[in-house]
């Protein structure tokens, strides 16, 4: 039994020593999340309270819109239940127009549904997460030597295709993104919209700009079943692709 006991104690010494920090430890040890978390942590468990919500929230929803330059953060704390909305940020800049991001250099925002595939707390624009541009439409139905790539939701305010928000936003959301990734949401979805549809200054908007161009319709039409099905459930539809790369929401 002592040899056991020995052994039992030594086994949980090697663990204590080689145990992997957390994905939110491992972030805290860059400088620029370490002062985010020091700075904004505290302010957003304190939001989460006031508006009933568990902190921290174990999955994230984010979408955006184009048009109306927003962006949306809505939580839940696990599957079954219904997102609800958090925070919604002005996006500070816009780059090209209404339409996916077909080309390097065209400086498009894209539009689709895509997920968080990167954080960076050494970004040269404050921090920045990375979303999976080209995804397996893009692939399809973008450019097929130069799609382009290096999409994200980004600090300092200025763009030639990404999402940019003030610092102080940036922040807040890398914060939110990665307690999430921490409690285990590996694909952090981020559905981008070319406008938001209930608005009818922006449907009027959208109907201009795409009145000549029959394949925008289309796509602007398709993407609009995700919203329109979020809208009314407050949770998302299983996205696929068909072999032509046009989205099919089920």
């Amino acid at each position: 039994m002592k040899r056991l006991l020995t052994t039992v104690v030594f086994l949980l010494l090697i663990n204590s020593v080689f145990a992997q920090p957390s994905f939110v430890e491992y972030q805290r040890t860059y400088p620029r999340v370490a002062s985010a978390m020091r700075s904004k942590e505290d302010t957003l468990r304190r939001q989460f309270q006031k508006a009933g919500l568990q902190w921290p929230a174990n999955q994230l929803y984010i979408r955006s819109f184009k048009y109306d330059s927003q962006l949306e953060v809505w939580v839940r704390s696990n599957s079954g239940q219904s997102f609800k909305l958090f925070k919604t940020y002005k996006v500070c800049a816009l780059a090209g127009s209404i339409g996916p991001k077909r080309l390097e250099g065209d400086y498009q925002v894209p539009e689709g549904f895509y997920y968080i595939n990167e954080f960076n707390p050494n970004s040269s624009y404050h921090l920045s997460l990375g979303i999976n541009y080209p995804n397996a439409s893009d692939k399809v139905l973008s450019d097929s030597i130069k799609p382009g790539g290096e999409i994200y939701i980004h600090g300092n305010c200025v763009t030639v295709g990404c999402i940019p928000l003030q610092n102080e936003q940036i922040e807040e959301l890398y914060i939110l993104a990665a307690n999430a990734k921490n409690q285990g949401q590996d694909f952090i979805p981020v559905h981008i919209f070319p406008i938001r549809y209930n608005n009818r200054k922006s449907f009027e908007y959208l109907a201009k700009t795409t009145k000549d161009n029959q394949d925008l319709q289309r796509f602007a039409i398709k993407i609009k079943e995700v919203f329109d099905y979020f809208e009314e459930k407050k949770k998302l539809p299983l996205i696929t692709i068909n072999r032509k790369g046009d989205y099919v929401v089920m």
